[in-house]
């Protein structure tokens, strides 16, 4: 553990700082680190913090631009206010969706199985260059 980070620990353990501060400050340092370098000299991935989807007006005059970068600790915590749904509510918020043309079943998401979900978006990378738009979809 390096200096700083034991610093703002002890901060938080004497009551100076709130935990959200203390999170800020740490993300602020980890910000400010080089990429870690694994043991065969690569620089080793870190865990990625968001879901970033892009899209880029072509070149027909269009100004339409979609930047939308969102947390995956909201995608967890999603999965964890899901499995306090009461069973009853759940099954009219499925029906809903279904109506809606979107199939999918709320009771499937279980918070163990969202670590292994978030590991995947994590590798994936989507690129769609069209004539008109470019899409692009990846985490980071």
């Amino acid at each position: 553990m390096n200096e700083q980070r034991k610093d703002i620990l002890d901060m938080l353990a004497e009551g100076k700082i709130t935990a959200e501060e203390a999170e800020q400050l740490i993300a602020a340092l980890e910000q400010d680190q080089p990429p870690a370098v694994s043991s065969l000299g690569t620089p080793s991935r870190s865990r990625a913090k968001y879901l970033r989807v892009v899209v880029d007006g072509g070149d027909n005059g269009e100004t339409g631009r979609v930047n939308v970068r969102v947390p995956l600790q909201l995608l967890r915590a999603g999965v964890r206010l899901a499995a306090l749904i009461p069973p009853r509510a759940l099954d009219h918020v499925n029906a809903q969706l279904d109506k809606s043309g979107v199939p999918l079943d709320l009771k499937q998401l279980k918070p163990e199985q969202l670590e292994a979900l978030v590991e995947h978006l994590d590798e994936m990378s989507v690129e769609v260059d069209q004539a008109d738009a470019k899409v692009r979809v990846f985490c980071e």
